[in-house]
């Protein structure tokens, strides 16, 4: 075992922990950030997604040994400056306003994937969104409500 640093939502990080650990392990039992869920354990789902320079990845297909001087991003990490005024990411308060969210297990990924997507550029048209979207299951929304959030903060429409 080695050192491994990185930062993770803007702050530095370092484990000492095996280069195999799974990064969404350490997440949320070394660092506390349980907002990042484990669905499938198998990199089918996207409920683990969170971003990696930028990127997003299935966090419990990505040994730490891939992490060493990286930026992670995860849900927490979403609404850092807004939270200083209170307040959610966008993103977060158009889940809320679309009633995009249900049971919770798949949100935190989602919500990373679609903000990979804004950050990358992406616009409103329903199917580059749900393309953006298609590493990331949903057995409780049917899409529509996620899909129409996603397109709201894309036209900065929403809330």
């Amino acid at each position: 075992m080695s050192a491994i640093r990185f930062l993770v939502n803007g702050a530095p990080a370092e484990v000492d922990v095996p280069g195999m650990r799974r990064l969404l392990d350490v997440l949320r039992e070394e660092l506390g950030l349980t907002g990042t869920k484990e669905g499938c354990g198998e990199g089918e789902c996207g409920a683990c997604s969170v971003l990696l320079d930028g990127q997003v990845v299935d966090s419990c297909l990505v040994p730490m040994a891939q992490v060493d001087g990286r930026i992670v991003r995860t849900v927490e990490g979403l609404a850092l400056a807004a939270r200083e005024r209170g307040a959610l990411d966008t993103l977060q308060e158009a889940f809320l306003t679309y009633g995009a969210a249900q049971c919770g297990i798949c949100t935190p990924g989602m919500l990373m994937a679609a903000r990979a997507y804004l950050d990358g550029g992406g616009g409103p048209d329903h199917d580059t969104i749900r393309e953006a979207i298609a590493g990331n299951l949903c057995r409780c929304t049917g899409y529509q409500k996620i899909v129409g959030a996603i397109a709201a903060v894309a036209i900065g429409a929403a809330p």
